[in-house]
């Protein structure tokens, strides 16, 4: 008898929080009711910005929220500007009120505290997200519930068959590519994200020393860095410009390869390629590829800032773009071709298959992230060695 009664406790409290949930989320969604969000976005890609617009569409149509987008080249720019204004006592009423954002910018507001924690979990729509990819650490460092990812990412080349009818396997054999076509492969300027990627991508497959990328740079960042630099030193003059110079963007480098001028390109998008090719913005043979030992990839998240002004909206943002609806969309490489973060095991089976549809195969193996910390270590050497030629 008293199992029994135990059960029906069990069940009952179950019941319970799961109703106070629904009511909680749906005080927040009443607080959001004419809310203006203001979300800082990167706006380096028409696609990206076309996607986002309609984001906002949505939101008004259907939460009467006004979602404003701030296109930005980096999001240093507003992890500045949340810095400044904590510095300022400005505890509330901040002026980002979502943030896209990861790495190693995450990691400096987190370790600040100028981040809202403890929220990402319990947004409906997470129990959608595919949980065995990396969306509770960012760049090896925990999100404590500060970030609700949206979309996957992954280091990808482009190149066209025409010129690249073998791409390359390995670093050694981009190396020998770039014998074989002097002037033809370039990599963007760090610390432009994709190209410090890069350099992280080749430190991966070159260090005697793998263990230590886990954890920030010490002592021994000479010896674990030496191959990287030896290599460089022998790729740039085979490079484009012979090294002089380097595109300032991914973007420059798909004008550069659509006109011949490279033959290479470098993405975080695995499906880009196919999406330039619909938009006509990359000559049809287009194709993506990586390195047969895997590529180094991630996920991008949203997160709201301490003293936002309109956190509850921020939320319901973050949740909507969780949703089948919004992420199906953005998979699709004629509308952006992100790559999604949920599980289409979770999802109703209409939805699953459209999902399917948009899930690029035969990608490279994921390769994690360095430690955060490393993107500014090798961004500076970077810099020090090449920055001034």
């Amino acid at each position: 008898m008293r199992r029994v009664r135990f059960c029906a406790f069990l069940t009952s409290l179950l019941l319970a929080t799961s109703a106070f949930a629904a009511e909680s989320w749906q005080s927040i969604q009443q607080q959001a009711t004419g809310q203006t969000v203001w979300f800082n976005a990167w706006g380096g890609d028409e696609a990206v910005n076309r996607y986002l617009d309609w984001v906002s569409g949505e939101m008004k149509t259907h939460y009467a929220i006004n979602l404003k987008i701030v296109h930005q080249a980096d999001a240093a720019d507003a992890v500045k500007r949340i810095q400044t204004e904590q510095a300022a006592g400005r505890k509330s009423n901040g002026s980002v009120d979502l943030l896209w954002v990861n790495g190693e910018n995450f990691r400096m507001l987190k370790a600040e505290n100028l981040l809202l924690t403890g929220w990402a979990q319990t947004l409906p729509n997470w129990r959608y997200v595919d949980t065995r990819k990396p969306v509770t650490e960012d760049f090896a460092i925990p999100t404590d519930g500060a970030e609700s990812p949206w979309g996957g990412a992954q280091l990808t080349f482009i190149a066209r068959k025409a010129s690249t009818p073998t791409p390359p396997a390995d670093p050694h054999a981009l190396l020998v590519y770039a014998r074989q076509h002097p002037g033809k492969v370039s990599y963007p300027r760090p610390p432009d994200f994709t190209g410090t990627a890069f350099l992280e991508q080749l430190l991966l497959a070159l260090t005697a020393h793998p263990e230590a990328l886990k954890n920030a740079p010490d002592s021994t960042f000479a010896q674990v860095t030496a191959p990287l630099w030896d290599y460089l030193d022998t790729l740039h003059p085979l490079l484009w410009r012979e090294g002089n110079d380097f595109p300032p963007s991914p973007a420059r480098m798909d004008t550069l390869l659509a006109s011949g001028s490279l033959n290479l390109s470098l993405t975080f998008n695995p499906t880009h390629a196919m999406q330039k090719v619909a938009s006509g913005e990359l000559p049809a043979d287009s194709y993506s590829f990586g390195f047969l030992k895997g590529m180094i990839g991630n996920v991008h998240f949203v997160a709201i800032p301490a003293n936002a002004s309109a956190s509850a909206g921020a939320k319901v943002v973050a949740n909507f773009l969780l949703s089948p609806q919004a992420q199906i969309r953005k998979a699709n490489p004629e509308v952006w071709g992100d790559p999604s973060v949920l599980d289409g095991e979770k999802l109703p089976a209409t939805a699953a298959k459209q999902l399917r549809a948009f899930t690029p195969s035969g990608t490279p193996d994921v390769l994690p992230e360095p430690h955060a910390a490393w993107v500014n270590a090798l961004e500076q050497e970077w810099l020090r060695r090449y920055g001034t030629r």
